[in-house]
């Protein structure tokens, strides 16, 4: 099976609302220009299509072929969809090239969660029968999380608040990210509980934004870009959709994903966390050290579109491959309450 590489990635600005429709196109359409200026590529040079987004998030059916109208109607493309984070649309894809069907591949996320009551609708994905009537917020579910991790000794209050510090300060840097400055930790705990134990810094915000990320075959990736991100490996794993019957403590698939890649000689790491509690239950789960750079883009805390947040993740990994600035760097998504779904992706620069 031939290798894969990652060798465009552009994001939208996450933003609190756009004034664009549910079906994404005015957030597409720039980010997929900027893409094809990246890498040269033109939209007949793609062999395939997917993405990812959520007709209940949109508030209509089949709301990824309204999207399409950013790709245009001629020429005919090959086209596929998840309902889900574009991260699984990306492995998808992955697997197309993989398989030799294809050599290049555009994989594109979106939703306006402006659109509705995000937190009301995320409560569809939860047990159908017994939880999902209650209508629990998920912003209540990883709260009752979070509590399990303090009382249990696992992590303070303090070390959460200090991850919103750091990803808050890494994302400065950033264009996209919706929200970022200096903050102090002490401040961030005085502030009132949101969801008890969760304060607003410890919640990713509601965000509208997009993101695309171009695949090649390893043939194709050296003609496109000087330094491609050769994908290593991907691995993801998923828990019982009951959140009452798994340990909320630990991310269980997120470990099983870790160890089938192995994470070692990984100098960064972007993770699909938007709860500060669960960025620490990521890092012990794939085991990353103090030494790994953990979300220099700031992270879903600080932007956390839904359906793009993991798909950008990779992108945002991936970039720092191009730039340069590591050799082996590693990417991660979720999907479900309370972590219940993780995808974990290692990439590699290479001479």
């Amino acid at each position: 099976m031939t290798d894969v590489a990652v060798v465009g990635f552009a994001q939208a600005p996450n933003v609190r609302a756009t004034t664009g429709t549910t079906n994404g196109v005015e957030m597409l359409v720039p980010i997929f220009q900027d893409v094809f200026a990246q890498t040269g590529l033109s939209k007949t040079d793609i062999g395939f299509w997917c993405s990812g987004s959520s007709d209940y998030l949109a508030g209509r059916a089949f709301s990824f072929i309204a999207a399409i109208d950013a790709i245009g109607a001629f020429p005919p493309i090959n086209e596929s969809h998840v309902e889900m984070d574009a991260a699984w649309a990306l492995f998808e894809a992955w697997v197309k090239i993989r398989t030799g069907e294809v050599d290049t591949a555009l994989v594109y996320g979106f939703g306006k969660s402006s659109a509705g009551n995000l937190r009301r609708t995320l409560a569809m994905q939860l047990d159908p029968y017994s939880v999902a009537p209650l209508w629990p917020d998920s912003v209540s579910i990883a709260g009752l999380q979070a509590r399990m991790g303090l009382d249990s000794g696992d992590y303070t209050e303090a070390d959460m608040a200090e991850v919103a510090v750091r990803s808050r300060a890494a994302a400065k840097g950033n264009p996209s990210a919706q929200l970022s400055g200096a903050f102090d930790a002490e401040e961030l705990l005085a502030e009132p509980y949101l969801a008890d134990p969760l304060r607003a810094h410890d919640c990713a915000p509601i965000s509208d934004g997009a993101s695309v990320i171009v695949l090649a075959s390893a043939d194709r990736a050296r003609e496109i870009r000087e330094r491609p991100a050769y994908i290593g490996g991907i691995q993801h794993r998923i828990e019982s959709g009951s959140i009452g019957a798994r340990d909320l403590r630990r991310s269980v698939s997120t470990e099983a994903a870790g160890e089938a890649l192995g994470t070692d000689g990984v100098e960064i790491a972007e993770l699909h966390a938007p709860f500060t509690h669960q960025e620490i239950v990521l890092r012990r789960a794939l085991g990353l050290d103090d030494a790994v750079a953990v979300n220099p883009s700031g992270g879903a805390l600080c932007g956390n579109p839904m359906f793009a947040a993991g798909l950008s993740r990779i992108g945002e990994a991936a970039g720092q491959i191009f730039e340069g600035r590591a050799g082996k760097v590693l990417a991660h998504a979720t999907s479900g309450p309370a972590l219940q779904q993780n995808l974990v992706c290692v990439m590699e620069g290479r001479a």
